[in-house]
């Protein structure tokens, strides 16, 4: 897991895509943490993405980074624990800080429940990292 989450901490920013009906979204994003041996993204629970990860976790993220990319699908699901919020903050606090706090109501995280990381290369094999 660890190797996941610095890889997306180097992209800086990744992409994070999930579905409404029919009609895929995709948006930037730039934070994650590992907690309890997981991968956990964050949002704005007023944000129509909090709302599509609720109906259906199913999501996929991608980002470059020194001539390589990752992809990451799975399925995640909301983590209303303040532990799981509070460890988000603490490994994106530069980034975070402006946004959110812990309590506010407004920061909401997620977790992998499940899913498959894949680094690829045009000069390697693919490495594929189980969540």
């Amino acid at each position: 897991m660890n190797d996941v989450v610095k890889y997306l901490q180097e992209c800086g920013t990744f992409y994070l895509a999930t579905v409404e009906g029919d009609q895929p979204h995709v948006r930037p994003f730039g934070a994650v943490c590992e907690f309890e041996g997981k991968l956990y993204i964050v949002t704005n629970n007023k944000k129509d993405v909090y709302n599509q990860m609720k109906v259906n976790g199913k999501v996929e993220m991608c980002g470059m980074n020194k001539g390589t990319w990752i992809r990451v699908k799975g399925a995640v699901k909301e983590d209303t624990r303040r532990e799981a919020r509070v460890a988000m903050m603490e490994a994106n606090k530069n980034a975070l800080q402006s946004m959110y706090t812990v309590d506010d109501n407004l920061m909401t995280v997620f977790v992998f429940e499940s899913g498959i990381a894949t680094i690829y290369s045009f000069t390697e094999e693919p490495k594929v990292i189980n969540l």
